[in-house]
Order: C-alpha cells, then structure tokens, then sequence
C-alpha cells in the first residue's frame, strides 16, 4: 500500500518471497485487506450521491408518471369490464387484472377508489386480507426473532414498525447481556484456578501491549507534530491539520493511519518497516484484525442500508462501481413500461384492440393466479 507521498506500507520480502516471517506476510495481508476495504467504502461515499440525485430527478418521476398511469388503466378497465361483447373468461382476465393492480398501487396510494376496485372484483376485503396478511408477519417476526411483540405492536406504518420492532430486539439483546453480565459475575465469584489467573494475566499483559503500541506511536507523531512549537504560520496551519488526524485516528484506535502519518512525516522508512520485531508484530496484527472486521462491518452497514432503501436483490453483493448502470436500465425500463401503458390506454378504447389485449394475457396456471403482463 502506497502513502499520499508514494511511499509503502508492506514489508519488503526481497527477491523470495519465503523469506518473510508469518508474522510479515500476516501484516502485509491485513494491510492489503484494509486498503481494499477503504478503497470499496470509499467508491460507496461517491457512489450513493449521485445515485441518491440522479434516483431522485430522473427515477422516481417517471415511477410515479408510471404510477399514475397504472391508475387510469384500473379505471379504465372497470369501465369495460361490463361491456356487451366479452365472453366469461375475458371478463375473469379483466377482472383478476384489476385485483392485482389495484392490490400493488394499494400499497403506495391510500386510495378509497382502488379499494373499492379491488374488493368488487378480487371478491374479497382488502382491509381483512391486510390485517391477516399483518399477523402472519408478525407471527412470523416473533418466531423469526424469538420474542413476543405484544397486542400493542403496530404493524399498519413500516416506519412505525421498524421502529418498534428495533425497540423489542434492543430490549431483548440489553436483557441477555444483563444475564450474561450477570453469569460472568456469578463466575467470578468463584475461586478461580491458578491457569485462569495466568490465562487471565497474559490477556491483560496483551491488552496493554496494544494500548503501549498504539500509545508509543502517537507520543512520536504529537512530539513533531505539536503546532505550539512552530513559528511559521503556514507550517503551523499544516500541522494542526496533521494534528487532527493524528488525534483521530488514535481516538479510533486506527494503527494503519498512525503507520502512515509516521511514515508520511519521514518517522519511519522502509528499513524500519522491513525489521519490526516480531512480538511488536504480533500486537499490531491483532490491532489490525480489529481495525478490519469493524471496516468490513462499517461496509455491510452501508450496503445493506443502500440496498433496503432502494430495494435491490438482498441476496447479491452490490457493487459501488455499477449501481449507475443499474439506475439507467431501471430509468430506461420505466419509460418503456409508460409507453406500453399509454398504448395499453388506447386499446381499451376499441373492443377488437381489447380483445387481441386480452388474448395476450398468460392463463393462470393454478386457480385464480396468473401473470397479467401481455406476453
């Protein structure tokens, strides 16, 4: 890995690569990762605002252009539903059309007058199909997380409902870290074994072997980097700066960035690099293990919210590079979808064009549930 000066961070192996000690090729590895980790979060922090502006200007208009046509075609269909001329299973197709448009706009649209569409002509209650659809999720939640949500719990508003369901798994994950609190104490209390109280004392010897690593690089970097004891204001400006990153990245226990500052700042080069000691490299690899899972975990978090927020595929990994080329095949899916429906429009206006749409439309496969996209 380079620094902002061209400089590297990774152990040099030489001309054999077998030369490196576990320990060197450990480090290097962990670097290699964190950089490729940085480098992902880094394209998401690009990435999400031009998707997010160009979702919001070019996307969503033409969804809700879409939407709106979507309407009239439910309308427009009711209309004909009726009309002399059409056999028994023209009118279940238009029917069963109905019940699943006015069903899916439903769910955006609080609209009486699709209600009132989708309950004539699916034969059912939309209202009683929701509220049974809500307690077989939230059946489904509780055995899923293994709580009891309450009679209370409101499943009618997703933000309502996420909120809450957030609220019930904070609750129960404060109660099992109180109960495990609790044992750990309960443990404790017992007389412990002389390899307890070794293992014990090694981890803490560990633990304050990191913290010294972490504390003996940043005394170095804040000694030079200590704006008070610079006369020149431009200098000083930039040490200041320097000096906020330092204070950061030591705040966030973030030990690449310390190496990076030292070796920026000329504190270090690569024959330092190359001949740290091995038990120093086994504290800074477990500070770097550390300091990659929660990187890997920051990026989950942006991913997951990314891909919730505009409903991509849960179960593919979402790539910063090419969501833009996703966004102009749904832009350009959507103005397809508006034409289809401004055509579908005009067809309904003439018995033989509705007739040669219907025939287009797939049979159901089983009882009462068949695509109603024309084919």
């Amino acid at each position: 890995m380079l620094t902002p000066r061209g400089k590297s961070l990774s152990i040099a192996s030489g001309t054999i690569k077998s030369q490196l000690s576990k320990g060197q090729k450990t480090f290097n590895t962990l670097i290699r990762q964190i950089e490729q980790g940085r480098s992902r979060l880094a394209a998401w922090e690009i990435a999400i605002p031009r998707y997010q502006q160009k979702h919001a200007s070019e996307l969503q208009p033409l969804i809700e252009s879409a939407q709106q046509l979507e309407i009239k075609t439910v309308h427009a269909l009711d209309q004909v539903h009726d009309q002399n001329g059409l056999t028994n299973i023209e009118r279940r197709k238009i029917a069963t059309v109905i019940a699943r448009r006015a069903e899916a706009l439903l769910a955006v649209y609080d609209d009486s007058a699709l209600k009132a569409l989708y309950n004539k002509h699916s034969g059912l209650d939309y209202d009683e199909v929701q509220a049974e659809e809500q307690v077989r999720l939230k059946t489904a939640l509780e055995d899923a997380l293994g709580i009891d949500l309450g009679d209370d719990f409101d499943m009618s508003s997703p933000d309502r409902f996420t909120e809450q369901a957030e609220a019930h798994i904070r609750k129960k994950r404060a109660e099992e870290d109180a109960a495990r609190q609790a044992r750990q104490e309960s443990r404790a209390e017992r007389k412990k074994s002389p390899k307890q109280l070794a293992m014990e004392a090694r981890e803490q010897a560990d633990e304050q072997q990191l913290r010294q690593s972490i504390r003996d690089i940043y005394r170095k970097l804040a000694s030079a980097l200590h704006p008070d004891r610079e006369t020149d204001p431009q200098e000083c400006e930039r040490k200041t700066a320097l000096m906020q990153k330092v204070n950061q990245a030591y705040d966030k226990n973030n030990l690449l960035q310390l190496l990076e500052l030292q070796l920026e700042l000329e504190q270090i080069d690569q024959h330092h690099i190359n001949n740290v000691s091995e038990e120093r490299l086994k504290h800074y690899n477990k500070i770097l293990r550390e300091q990659l899972t929660e990187l890997k975990h920051e990026i989950l978090r942006v991913e997951s919210g990314f891909v919730a927020q505009y409903q991509f595929d849960p179960y593919e990994e979402p790539d910063p590079n090419t969501i833009m080329q996703h966004l102009a095949i749904a832009v350009a899916s959507v103005k397809m979808d508006l034409h289809d429906l401004k055509k579908d429009l005009h067809a309904f206006e003439d018995s033989k064009r509705l007739k040669v749409w219907l025939k287009r439309v797939r049979l159901p496969r089983r009882k009462n549930n068949f695509d109603d996209v024309p084919s």
